[in-house]
């Protein structure tokens, strides 16, 4: 930690990078840092090399002030959350703290803060600041306590213990805006995700005497209804709320016909183990993975079930 602060300030310009595709972890994580680097009086950049984030997430501290473009001047980057170096989107020519909590991590920085036991990557930033007595505004405790709700699933997580809640109280005794991160990580949904959900769960198949519940997502279903690919999540994870259901699978196909999939589990199967088989990652309960080379949708469908045969009870 003492490297990281000494770097941090050393560099004339920082820039705190999300993941793509960024979830409230990620972006809540480099919120919360990018206010603390802003006290500092540090020149600092929000990047993130999505175009389009979802707007459920629009309501985390300096939304307005992310860009998909990487200023030339930057000496210092700090990714957030990102599993792997290939999820910052773009190549690296400056120093790179990397601060994460997946086990995928291969500490590709030249600063690494990586704690896999950790719930979130917003958990190792609360650690972070409290260890070297860093003061948390209402701005931070905002973002770092959206980072913990969407990571734990709304604290439903089997992981969630007395230490994770004492946090949350201390977050709120700070100032985090709970209703507003409530209202937007828990209930927010778009009429194009409405009804996207209504298709996926009336295709929704039921197998393994319906512990496994699989989701096959045609890129003619995203056109009709004008979902985004983070709106498939919602059918995705509701399912698990079956009391048969123990991993949910979705196989999103994309425009250029490649497939982007996504694994939940109640914790009985290691999900991201399951994706690792397709260079995939994630967590135990949450993991995803993208093939780039065609391959039929219904292939990919057989394969990833023998995985789970062989892992569910």
């Amino acid at each position: 930690m003492n490297k990281i602060i000494k770097r941090i300030d050393e560099a004339k310009h920082i820039v705190v990078i999300s993941h793509i595709n960024p979830d409230a972890d990620s972006l809540g994580s480099a919120s919360a840092f990018y206010t603390y680097l802003l006290t500092l009086h540090k020149k600092v950049s929000f990047f993130c090399v999505t175009k389009t984030i979802n707007n459920k997430l629009s309501f985390i501290p300096w939304f307005e002030k992310i860009r998909n473009s990487f200023p030339s001047s930057a000496d210092l980057a700090i990714a957030l959350d990102c599993g792997t170096i290939n999820r910052l989107g773009i190549e690296l020519d400056i120093d790179l703290i990397n601060i994460d909590h997946h086990k995928s991590n291969n500490s590709y920085g030249q600063y690494n803060l990586v704690d896999t036991d950790s719930i979130s990557t917003t958990k190792i930033v609360y650690d972070f600041f409290k260890d070297n007595q860093i003061k948390i505004n209402k701005k931070i405790a905002t973002a770092l306590y959206a980072g913990l709700l969407d990571d734990s699933n709304g604290f439903m997580d089997e992981n969630i213990n007395g230490t994770i809640f004492a946090v949350i109280k201390e977050l709120i005794d700070l100032g985090a805006d709970i209703k507003l991160c409530n209202r937007y990580i828990m209930q927010y949904m778009s009429l194009a995700a409405l009804r996207l959900k209504a298709i996926m769960l009336s295709n929704m198949q039921l197998l393994y005497d319906a512990k496994v519940a699989v989701f096959i997502v045609k890129n003619e279903d995203m056109l009709a209804t004008g979902a985004t690919g983070e709106d498939c999540e919602y059918a995705l994870e509701e399912s698990l709320y079956l009391p048969s259901v123990k991993v949910a699978v979705l196989l999103k196909e994309n425009t250029n016909l490649t497939i982007k999939g996504s694994v939940r589990s109640d914790g009985c199967v290691d999900v991201a183990k399951i994706a690792s088989f397709f260079d995939g990652g994630g967590h135990r309960n949450r993991a995803g993975f993208n093939l780039t080379k065609e391959k039929p949708i219904d292939k990919i469908k057989e394969e990833i079930l023998e995985l789970i045969s062989k892992e569910i009870s």
